[in-house]
């Protein structure tokens, strides 16, 4: 028996597919349960994982029997289990959000329960506003509006076309040298855009559901593309609903840059920026130096009413 490093390039949910660091492709199942870094998850190995495995009489198979320490990751509530959650993706040096105006609806509220979740978790994150070819021009004007938010928070925002390639080189600057990850609902354009990123994988596309319009799922299982200018993708299934893990009252602003930015500002250290006197907070939403959309975001984390919009994933 043999022991041997590397890392976990695809998961099938019973196997995984593991490069090993002389370049091998190996098959691998777990054996016995895991529980890595204090969490319980749906799955307890990701795509991107370090491990140790070991390869018996079949050179084409191997057990991972070690799940190495994670840089980071990132996670989801399980939709069908809601008390568990399911890994995304780990040791991510930068992920990549596609939000689409319509044609599926990205909503705000989706857009800041992952940027919260990817705060907590010290993964940066890059808006690409995605379809841009495809708005009229009062739906630029609205897609503008949305994506100033999030300029004037701090965060790196791109208007791209992944299908015309429109911007789609100031992403690969952003990727070069870097382990990324896609993600979005549904039919926001994420294999397109690896398809235009890397022609040669030729990943699969379908077009959105007329009736519901809602993506289709054509990433089944999450999976990492080796990309010819150095980059590293994690493409991950299209995610209807994102239920946030439980974070205390006290630690959601936290997650908020701006409302972390002007914490020190409110009068009791312990504010929740809901019923305090003197919360900078909501003096900042009331002259607009906040957003609303932002403020009724965590107002909604923090009274646990993120289930709702499961149903709009």
């Amino acid at each position: 028996m043999k022991a041997v490093e590397g890392t976990v390039y695809k998961s099938t949910g019973s196997w995984y597919t593991v490069k090993t660091d002389t370049g091998t492709l190996i098959s691998c199942r777990i054996k016995g349960k895991f529980r890595t870094d204090q969490i319980s998850s749906t799955n307890p190995v990701a795509v991107g994982d370090r491990v140790t495995i070991s390869i018996d009489e079949n050179p084409e198979e191997g057990v991972i029997h070690h799940i190495h320490d994670r840089k980071n990751y990132i996670v989801r509530k399980s939709v069908n289990l809601s008390k568990q959650i399911h890994i995304l993706a780990a040791n991510i040096d930068i992920a990549f959000l596609l939000i689409t105006l319509n044609n599926p609806v990205t909503y705000p509220a989706f857009i800041d329960r992952f940027l919260a979740t990817a705060k907590a978790f010290g993964i940066e994150v890059v808006l690409l506003f995605n379809k841009e070819d495809s708005y009229t021009s009062q739906e630029l004007t609205e897609l503008r509006q949305l994506k100033a938010v999030y300029v004037d928070i701090g965060y790196h925002c791109e208007e791209i076309s992944a299908l015309k390639g429109t911007n789609v080189d100031q992403v690969q600057t952003l990727m070069a040298s870097k382990v990324c990850m896609l993600s979005g609902h549904s039919g926001v354009g994420k294999s397109t855009l690896v398809n235009t990123l890397a022609p040669m994988l030729n990943i699969k596309t379908k077009a959105i559901s007329d009736q519901h319009q809602q993506g289709q799922h054509t990433t089944t299982h999450a999976e990492l593309h080796e990309l010819d200018f150095g980059a590293k993708i994690i493409d991950t299934p299209g995610i209807r609903g994102f239920g946030m893990i439980a974070f205390s009252s006290q630690e959601l602003g936290d997650y908020f840059v701006e409302f972390f930015d002007r914490k020190s500002q409110c009068k009791f250290n312990d504010c929740l920026h809901i019923d305090e006197p003197k919360c900078a907070v909501k003096l900042a939403v009331a002259s607009g130096d906040i957003a609303t959309s932002r403020y009724k975001s965590y107002t909604q984390i923090l009274a646990g009413e993120d289930q709702q919009y499961r149903t709009y994933f």
